[in-house]
């Protein structure tokens, strides 16, 4: 930031001028986008917190160095076409928007601030996701305790926090309470896998260990994703088994807001026309 903001001779006026939130400096929200796009375009990779290096291939990009980087550039990488057209729903599930990506010039307000809302959420939910892939396996365990418990399971902290990580019995992470009253429970499988997706031998493992202990029902929870034949298995067989990939974790670990804050809220307000109606 320190050297753009000399490149560009911006004064002390630039550098404090915020977003109309008042939570950030646009030139801090700017910097920070720009590096999140050449990111997901391959040229950048996160080092460590706040810091990036360049990629291989962004060194081959420098070797002839275009005029300038912008989203209509790095629109020639397939990973930042995907990072477009890739967009967190309030489901919890990625889907390809089939919609082209917003345009400033025509689309409504309404249009336009939906369009931006989805890009941040996808953001944070990758962002979310990555950091979950560099967990302890004892802290992804807590992290899946304070999620279950605020959905409505396990009744406390304190008594999810007994139930997962101490069974250790035949592929079966933990047991927790289905509801606050305990009239049902549910068996988890927690994995903080990073690359390899889970395949089916692991999910009929599970299901073995359900029928072992004569439970009906589970939740598979992973950093990964599934592979079709695994999420094939759960839908023909008796025992109704939750698969929950690495993407579908860290969009409800936003709805429900673990291990994320809010930056700011923007009221959206209509005339309450009730009100200006006159009475006779």
């Amino acid at each position: 930031m320190e050297a753009l903001a000399g490149e560009f001779k911006l004064s002390e006026a630039d550098l404090k001028e915020m977003l109309p939130s008042g939570m950030q400096s646009t030139m801090f929200n700017r910097v920070g986008w720009a590096a999140t796009y050449m990111k997901k375009a391959g040229l950048l990779e996160s080092t460590r917190r706040g810091y990036y290096g360049i990629t291989p291939r962004g060194k081959e990009l420098l070797q002839k160095p275009p005029q300038k980087i912008n989203v209509k550039f790095l629109k020639q990488y397939g990973e930042f076409q995907e990072f477009l057209h890739l967009k967190g729903t309030r489901s919890g599930e990625k889907k390809e928007d089939t919609v082209v990506p917003v345009n400033l010039e025509t689309a409504t307000p309404s249009e336009a601030l939906e369009g931006a809302y989805e890009n941040l959420r996808g953001e944070l939910a990758d962002e979310l996701l990555a950091r979950l892939k560099k967990t302890t396996p004892a802290f992804f365990e807590r992290i899946v305790v304070e999620l279950l418990v605020k959905m409505g399971y396990g009744g406390s902290r304190v008594d999810a926090g007994k139930a997962i990580g101490r069974t250790a019995d035949e592929g079966i992470d933990g047991i927790i309470k289905e509801d606050k009253l305990g009239l049902d429970v549910v068996y988890i499988q927690a994995k903080r896998w990073d690359t390899s997706p889970v395949g089916r031998p692991q999910v009929m493992q599970f299901a073995g260990a359900l029928q072992g202990q004569r439970a009906s029902k589970g939740i598979f929870i992973t950093t990964s994703k599934f592979t079709g034949d695994a999420l094939g298995y759960v839908s023909q067989i008796g025992s109704k088994i939750v698969l929950i990939d690495g993407e579908q974790l860290s969009q409800l670990m936003i709805d429900h807001d673990v291990g994320v804050s809010t930056v700011s809220v923007y009221p959206v307000k209509k005339v309450d026309t009730d009100y200006f109606e006159e009475s006779i």
